[in-house]
């Protein structure tokens, strides 16, 4: 069964990417639970996002096109990556989910992956 499990990182988190001090530690954390993932055989998809203030959030109301610069909300955690795992079940999820660098200090949502129906012949 696939699941996407999303990383939530505060802004203090996501700062230690580029600091000269901190990263070698975040990335570190962060190359063990990628790497085990890897040794396990379970990763699908992933990939880490840029900084939460070079988004942009799209909307349309009424035909009208917003696009609105950095994230939407003030929140005080930014999703900072994804990975899609193929695991037995949501147990199994789980458990790699609290392997996971940033949920000491954010979370990490686990989400099944929706399976579609195979179109119509």
């Amino acid at each position: 069964m696939q699941f996407m499990i999303l990383l939530n990182e505060s802004s203090a988190e996501l700062a230690k990417r580029s600091d000269p001090q901190q990263a070698p530690v975040y990335w570190g954390g962060w190359n063990a639970f990628i790497g085990a993932m890897t040794q396990a055989g379970i990763i699908v998809k992933g990939d880490g996002l840029e900084d939460p203030s070079l988004a942009a959030t799209l909307r349309i109301r009424g035909g009208k096109r917003s696009v609105q610069d950095g994230p939407y909300a003030d929140t005080k955690e930014a999703l900072g990556g994804y990975f899609v795992i193929e695991v037995p079940d949501l147990d199994a999820a789980l458990e790699w989910a609290a392997k996971a660098p940033c949920v000491h200090d954010g979370s990490v949502e686990v989400r099944p992956v929706l399976r579609m129906p195979a179109p119509p012949a």
